[in-house]
């Protein structure tokens, strides 16, 4: 046999045996299917959950706005102002519960760990509201601070009889509406 053949043909074998050992130790590892190698891409990338803001013992407006565009059920606000000024305006969703009734009406109706944000006519009444519930147990109080007027500015939703007005005679002439509508574009250019 020539010296080339020879060598082809232990070449030839040599990747034979090369290959059936490669096929044997591939068998003798565990096949990895689709959902491990999903985990296992899953656990190399960062973590970037959103999270939603958290509550604090001072919120702003946009503190309860944000978590409320988060669409956190999770909490409850409550108007300790007077029932009057509560029908008048109140941030929507708002429960009105006034001071001298608060703790009563909020023990009945919340357990203790409910994330609550609460106002009142001034930012001294909204602690005193605050320091009220605190003190009978809820621990998770945030005084809402600037009030309804807070709240006004950043555009947050508002119920109430003085928040909607009754409509004039125009509310329901479409041209009139696009007409003025059309003056005010003017003006504000």
């Amino acid at each position: 046999m020539p010296d080339s053949a020879f060598r082809k043909t232990n070449s030839t074998q040599a990747s034979c045996y090369i290959a059936m050992a490669i096929k044997t130790f591939n068998n003798s590892l565990p096949m990895k299917t689709i959902p491990d190698k999903i985990s296992d891409i899953k656990e190399k990338l960062p973590d970037l959950t959103p999270t939603p803001p958290g509550l604090k013992a001072q919120a702003s407006s946009h503190d309860l706005k944000a978590r409320l565009d988060w669409g956190e059920p999770g909490l409850t606000i409550i108007d300790a102002r007077d029932f009057e000024s509560s029908t008048k305006s109140r941030i929507t969703g708002a429960e009105p519960m006034p001071i001298d009734e608060l703790v009563d009406r909020a023990k009945s109706s919340l357990e203790p760990v409910r994330d609550i944000y609460i106002y009142g006519e001034t930012d001294e009444q909204t602690a005193e509201a605050a320091n009220l519930l605190r003190a009978a147990g809820f621990r998770k109080v945030a005084e809402l601070k600037g009030g309804i007027p807070a709240w006004k500015a950043i555009d947050g939703p508002i119920d109430g009889a003085a928040e909607h007005d009754n409509p004039g005679p125009d509310a329901y002439n479409v041209f009139s509406r696009l007409e003025h509508h059309a003056k005010v574009q003017k003006i504000n250019k």
